[in-house]
């Protein structure tokens, strides 16, 4: 990959937990996001996975900046925009935009569709004359397959799948280079997923963007992404391209979700190892030592307890090559094939 687009090290989230009226005390702190690191390139999509809670929606809004990262740094082309502020601010993220996850209360429904994609001109009106913002919104709205002359109606008059695709040309209104995408079709039925997936794709061709895709469905964002980054509780535990997660997997927990995925093929179906996680998900607020996953991890051994594990190529890997030469968050990281590839999740 050539000099990224935008870099993200050492980002760190954590919300304090207080106790007190008057004099208030910080007893602790809810750890939502604890050490993401990921580059993404120009036109790539990245696409960010795990289960809910996670952290990956925080993740997106401080790629946004929505959220103040505790730590860390977010660079956008060699930029550290956590430290800008103002009138820079403001000019950084016109390039960075975010489509939101329920497209029914992410749009005010007091608003015509034409003054909700319009909107981001009244902020940055160096990027379209009064007399054209009329036209551009209509200009938006065929580009994301709906009628022109829609502009003079209201969000409720529109379905699910039809409000994402506004929400969509909104966060193209200000012809952005990276699109945060945060769950963007998991409140859809799933024949409108694809529609929207599609329309993603296309318009990824069309306006050179780069996404960062974040879902849990996993077959969805083997579709739509070139490279994947597994998130659990707070930290990226492996990550490589399409075909090195989904294919080889070397980390338990990504093993696990993949055995989850759907498989239509029902001999396949029969042959495949189904793996059941034990336990619940730790809080947040209290994360085990050594590796975070080892508390539900058929591996662990008494070195996971004490030590944690490094986001890098395995050992066992690092001289064989290959796709399972992948990083993976992992003291005992072993390849092993959950969904064979001719009955791999698709859309």
């Amino acid at each position: 990959m050539t000099e990224p687009l935008l870099e993200v090290s050492g980002l760190v989230k954590h919300y304090p937990l207080t106790r007190g009226i008057v004099f208030r005390k910080q007893v602790g702190a809810v750890k939502a996001v604890d050490g993401v690191d990921f580059a993404l390139g120009r036109g790539e999509t990245l696409g960010i996975v795990g289960e809910s809670g996670c952290g990956k929606s925080t993740v997106a809004k401080m790629l946004v900046h929505l959220e103040r990262p505790t730590a860390g740094a977010i660079r956008y082309k060699g930029e550290d925009v956590t430290r800008l502020s103002g009138k820079a601010l403001k000019a950084v993220r016109r390039n960075i935009q975010m489509v939101f996850q329920d497209p029914y209360t992410s749009l005010n429904p007091r608003m015509t569709v034409g003054d909700i994609i319009g909107e981001p001109y009244e902020i940055h009106p160096e990027i379209a004359p009064k007399g054209e913002r009329r036209r551009r919104v209509q200009d938006l709205l065929d580009v994301v397959g709906l009628n022109p002359e829609y502009i003079n109606r209201y969000p409720h008059q529109f379905s699910g799948g039809q409000r994402q695709r506004i929400g969509i040309a909104r966060g193209l209104a200000l012809r952005p280079e990276v699109i945060v995408a945060d769950e963007p079709v998991s409140a859809l039925d799933v024949s409108v997923q694809a529609q929207v997936v599609n329309l993603m794709d296309r318009l990824q061709s069309e306006f050179d963007l780069a996404f960062v895709f974040i879902a849990h469905d996993l077959s969805i964002v083997r579709h739509i992404s070139d490279r994947v980054g597994v998130m659990y509780l707070g930290r990226i535990v492996e990550t490589g391209t399409d075909t090195q997660i989904y294919d080889h997997p070397t980390h338990p927990y990504t093993q696990a979700l993949l055995s989850a995925v759907p498989v239509p093929d029902p001999e396949a179906r029969a042959h495949r190892e189904r793996i059941i996680l034990t336990g619940d998900v730790p809080s947040p607020t209290n994360i085990p030592s050594g590796c975070r996953f080892r508390t539900r991890c058929w591996k662990a051994r008494e070195r996971c307890a004490t030590e944690v594990p490094l986001l890098a190529v395995p050992e066992a890997f690092r001289t064989a090559g290959g796709p399972a030469a992948h990083p993976s968050a992992c003291h005992f990281a072993e390849e092993k094939q959950v969904v064979p590839p001719e009955t791999a999740p698709g859309p």
